[in-house]
């Protein structure tokens, strides 16, 4: 893998790992093997958070590689559409470019259902066995590109597809100069651990995960993943099970997510994971929702665009929870964000105002995510004086942007 120069960051996010090419029944209630036609799209965790980020207004780029096929022409041009930066894609003339079919519904994680949880569990079907992603490794890919802006963005998918993906990921989870601030979503998908076919992988998943995890500065984990992979239950038994990262944000489904954040070592010889944790919990409005897909990524994506702009981890948090409900109010993995002001002014309501918050499909008043969209939603009111407070003491910097190419409004 190629070395890092220290150089001032040219974007804001850099997300890597795998996308594909996806393939959803056009009667949204008809399963797999009877659907008569399908409807095509983009699904990939890493490219979903650069292309939510884009379209918020974010310099995101996306790392990955494709094939030299149609399909992964249509990947790297739909991406590229949303204002992803895409020039360190690799085209693999060799491997083709993954695709996976699926229903509409949660995936399954081997766990009993929620009370109250509707419908049954999607169905997906993976067609990336020998993908151009999963040929991914330290010794192809380019530090410098990975390491190129303020966050690096990861999951746990990545390093499932093959031992050359894991090699990769701990190669940029090394603590060593010229590391950005790492994020890592678990992403933990039972099919892929059950069939990772070599290396560590394959012995298993749910100690990788932990140990990728424990890697990261900020890492996102549900809690129905933390109980399927690590056999552990609620927020706090996380957080022991997963003590270095700096900032741990636990997600609730449809309660909310909660934030456990470090406080910084004074000094180099302190452990910051010795220190005392601030907690912060953020309920999750109420959603009408029309797709249960793309949340988790979504959310990421508000939470780091919360980051990147130095906002409150309450802030971060609320701005998460908008972000998935958008998602959650459109069909299919990508949705278009609110505009800024519009999702600001909802994230500083009070907690009485945000917690009567509902949001249906056309809450962000817009039917797709082109880049640069300036449409103007309508916008609840924000009572009078209610308004959340701006300071976090505890809320970690990540490396400036170049004021001459920030793009964010």
């Amino acid at each position: 893998m190629t070395a890092a120069a220290p150089r001032s960051p040219d974007a804001d996010v850099v997300c890597l790992g795998e996308s594909m090419v996806a393939f959803r029944p056009a009667d949204q209630d008809a399963g797999l093997a009877d659907a008569a036609a399908f409807t095509r799209g983009i699904g990939g965790a890493e490219s979903n958070v650069a292309c939510a980020l884009a379209a918020a207004g974010h310099r995101a780029k996306w790392v990955g590689r494709v094939g030299a096929d149609a399909f992964g022409d249509h990947l790297v041009a739909a991406i590229a559409a949303y204002g992803v930066d895409v020039s360190a894609v690799e085209r693999d003339p060799a491997r083709p470019t993954g695709v996976y079919f699926r229903t509409a519904g949660e995936r399954s994680l081997g766990l009993p259902a929620p009370p109250g949880a509707g419908g049954p569990p999607a169905e997906v079907l993976y067609y990336r066995a020998g993908s151009a992603a999963s040929a991914m490794s330290a010794a192809l890919a380019d530090r410098a590109a990975a390491w190129s802006g303020r966050i690096l963005h990861l999951t746990g998918i990545t390093a499932a597809l093959s031992a050359g993906c894991l090699a990769l990921v701990r190669a940029l989870t090394e603590r060593r100069p010229g590391r950005p601030l790492v994020s890592f979503d678990v992403n933990y998908r039972t099919a892929l651990w059950r069939n990772a076919a070599t290396g560590p992988a394959a012995a298993g998943g749910s100690a990788v995960l932990a140990g990728l995890a424990r890697r990261c500065d900020l890492v996102f984990a549900g809690e129905d993943e933390a109980e399927a992979a690590w056999g552990v239950r609620g927020a706090a038994a996380i957080r022991a099970a997963l003590p270095e990262p700096r900032i741990l944000v636990v997600k609730h489904g449809a309660a909310g997510a909660t934030a456990y954040v470090r406080a910084a070592a004074d000094g180099p010889g302190e452990a910051a994971h010795g220190r005392a944790d601030a907690v912060v919990f953020v309920p999750a409005p109420s959603v009408d929702v029309v797709a249960p897909v793309g949340a988790g990524d979504a959310f990421a994506a508000g939470f780091l665009s919360g980051t990147l702009r130095g906002l409150s981890v309450e802030q971060r948090l609320r701005h998460g929870h908008l972000m998935a409900a958008a998602a959650l109010t459109s069909p299919g993995d990508l949705a278009a964000p609110p505009r800024r002001d519009h999702a600001d002014r909802l994230a500083a309501l009070g907690p009485a105002a945000w917690g009567r918050l509902r949001l249906g499909p056309g809450w962000t008043g817009a039917e797709s995510p082109p880049a640069g969209d300036t449409a103007t939603p309508a916008v609840p009111a924000t009572p009078a004086g209610d308004t959340a407070d701006p300071a976090d003491p505890a809320a970690p910097a990540v490396p400036a942007a170049p004021a001459a190419k920030d793009r964010t409004p």
